[in-house]
């Protein structure tokens, strides 16, 4: 049976407009929704019906409830959503202006609960449905320069990892996806980025985070098509993961980040065990 999805974050060149290519390549209907939605026209218009793509800023709650009703309405519901939107602001930890840490929660946290909360009631109701909530490598290690993104994307992981268990009597599937470096438009915006920073100390290190990731803007090694056929195709299987890595340095990275954990936890297991009441 076909399937429809809910994607956000539809930028042309982007991930969420990769993860709709691949569900209509497998037959789906597809609700891509974007802020500037007459950008997606000309992308839209050959699949006519299949395709419908709703104005959503994801951090307006009143366009997240239009957005989602307007999908079930056109397709009678929502069997698949991908929470795909999302932006990572650089800075340090201590200097990051309060608003913008507030901005970047409520784009790559408060929004994922937001969307996922319009959704619910209807797979709820239907007892079924899929809910893929992409991260990043950076929710599963820290990333140098990126700590309130990193702190972000740790939060939507927490919140996966229950919402599965919460839902999955229900019907209700929950996927959590950490892609590393892909060939998107997400270190595009670095270029006209200026470091802002208020402390000097941190300066150097956030003017080579730039560096960096202007120098790997089209350079990325993950292809995002491959990734969201990699995706529909793991949604697809009797036993899916919990959790899928894409991208072969991001699963490098994320390995060596839980073995590097697991090791150290483990050489300390003595004091773990020391501070608990006697037994009996």
């Amino acid at each position: 049976m076909n399937r429809t999805w809910f994607i956000t974050g539809g930028t042309p060149g982007g991930f969420g407009m990769a993860f709709a290519d691949a569900a209509l390549e497998s037959g789906d209907r597809v609700a891509l929704t974007a802020r500037r939605p007459e950008e997606l026209r000309g992308w839209a218009e050959p699949y006519g019906d299949r395709v419908l793509t709703p104005r959503l800023d994801v951090t307006d709650a009143q366009q997240v409830h239009q957005a989602v009703n307007a999908a079930e309405a056109h397709f009678g519901g929502i069997d698949v959503l991908v929470n795909n939107a999302g932006r990572g602001w650089y800075g340090s930890v201590e200097g990051m202006d309060d608003a913008a840490v507030r901005q970047l929660f409520e784009l790559n946290f408060f929004s994922v609960l937001a969307v996922t909360r319009a959704v619910l009631p209807g797979m709820r109701a239907r007892r079924s449905g899929w809910i893929i909530n992409v991260s990043s490598v950076a929710g599963l290690r820290g990333e140098l320069g990126f700590g309130y993104y990193t702190a972000a994307k740790h939060a939507v992981e927490g919140m996966t990892d229950v919402l599965r268990q919460e839902v999955a009597p229900l019907g209700v599937k929950v996927l959590a996806v950490q892609p590393g470096a892909f060939r998107t438009r997400a270190y595009a915006g670095f270029a006209g980025e200026p470091v802002r920073e208020s402390i000097e100390d941190y300066r150097p290190m956030l003017q080579s985070v730039r560096t960096t990731m202007i120098e790997h803007d089209g350079k990325q090694p993950g292809d995002p098509m491959k990734g969201a056929r990699a995706v529909v195709a793991t949604i697809g299987q009797d036993d899916p993961p919990h959790r899928l890595v894409l991208g072969s340095g991001g699963y490098d990275a994320v390995i060596g980040e839980l073995e590097s954990m697991i090791t150290e936890i483990r050489a300390h297991e003595h004091v773990s065990r020391t501070v608990d009441f006697p037994a009996g």
